[in-house]
């Protein structure tokens, strides 16, 4: 609806010396009725003062996705190299291989825990020193192409598709079925964009330098990003380049209770520095680390809590991208059949496979990602 700017007198009938300045006012050029929101008690406010529209900072979002989703890919490299072999067959056979020589001493929770973390550790090790430094970084050139992207989408997509879905169909309102409805929306949108990028990262990263452990028997299957693109499409078709998409739209459930979960904290809070402000107190030094930490915290626990509950979909899709072996067959054919196989053949356990380095990843990865996302918001002067 275009508008043109209208002038109206305003006098104060107790004082006849006071200001009569002409007042900008907005009118519709297709009705001639005043905009009601030009309405202004105060006479200094101004049509140029008017806040933008909605969708007049998206990009703040979408750049704001981006930096903190590259940010938190390249800290956190290493981690995502472990956890990914960790989920694969190959080291899970390893890692049985190794424990049936401790089958004999019983471990209590503590003892278990630390063993846990201890064989994290040296597969780490191991990996530093039979390939090299740059195998901590392995994938990490597709992991970026991908995550700078994923983030920008998933942010963008989340904050406007909440926005529209509480104008349209909430009276306005925020609500946990609108941030629920928003997360899927942005879960479906950011998995279907990205699934080749996150396919050809994984392949990368299992594409391991056997050379070390062979004796040479064995060399790698790709040499870069682009190689592997090509093998797959020769080998596997276009449709090679979405395996793993029946996982990834499984795994928009962890995304959206993260969401949800990362909002109630954030409104928790808002509460609490609301009553700060309202009880006129001085703020602390750690009302103000809360103040610039606390998203930070909720993104890293609502993370925490979604990864835990929705786990197994991480080892399902990793093995869904597997190269196939090598009769040029895959060994995991679906969703369900990943499931059952894996579920028969290395049990529970095996559904849980890399988690420890996951959970090692996600959650600083998570606070670092929405720190940095609030940060630059802020510095924009946009609200999340």
């Amino acid at each position: 609806m275009e508008s043109l700017p209208a002038t109206r007198r305003v006098s104060d009938p107790s004082d006849q010396h006071s200001k009569s300045d002409h007042i900008p006012l907005v009118v519709s050029r297709e009705t001639g009725d005043i905009v009601p929101e030009s309405h202004q008690a105060d006479p200094l406010v101004r049509p140029d003062k008017t806040e933008a529209t909605p969708f007049a900072k998206s990009w703040a979002h979408f750049v704001a996705g981006g930096i903190g989703g590259m940010t938190a890919a390249a800290l956190t490299a290493p981690l995502d190299v472990l956890k990914t072999r960790l989920q694969s067959d190959f080291y899970q056979a390893q890692l049985r291989a190794s424990r049936q020589s401790h089958a004999g001493v019983p471990l209590n929770p503590v003892r278990a825990a630390w063993y846990h973390f201890s064989e994290t550790g040296q597969i780490l090790s191991s990996v530093y020193r039979q390939e090299g430094p740059r195998a901590l970084f392995k994938g990490l050139g597709p992991n970026l192409v991908g995550v700078v992207p994923a983030r920008s989408i998933n942010f963008f997509t989340y904050g406007n598709g909440k926005r529209l879905i509480a104008k349209y169909f909430n009276n306005g309102q925020e609500g946990t079925w609108v941030h629920l409805s928003a997360g899927v929306l942005a879960g479906i949108v950011t998995s279907t964009a990205t699934n080749p990028i996150w396919m050809v990262k994984t392949r990368l990263q299992l594409d391991k330098n056997v050379a070390a452990e062979s004796g040479g028997v064995t060399r790698r299957q790709y040499q870069n990003s682009y190689d592997c693109i090509r093998q797959i499409l020769r080998n596997e078709g276009l449709r090679g380049l979405y395996k793993g998409m029946s996982a990834s739209y499984l795994g928009v459930a962890e995304s959206t209770l993260q969401w949800v979960l990362y909002e109630r904290m954030k409104t928790a809070l808002a509460l609490r520095e609301e009553k700060i402000v309202q009880s006129g107190r001085q703020k602390t030094w750690w009302d103000h680390a809360v103040n610039w930490t606390g998203n930070a915290g909720a993104a890293g626990g609502a993370k925490l809590v979604a990864a835990i509950l929705t786990y197994p979909h991480e080892v399902a899709r990793t093995r869904l991208r597997q190269a196939p072996m090598d009769h040029g067959k895959p060994k995991y054919t679906g969703l369900i059949q990943c499931f059952k196989l894996v579920f028969k053949e290395e049990g529970m356990a095996g559904l849980y496979g890399g988690m420890t380095p996951h959970m090692l990843r996600t959650v600083p990865s998570a606070a670092i990602m929405f720190g940095m996302y609030e940060a630059i918001l802020r510095l924009l002067h946009t609200p999340s």
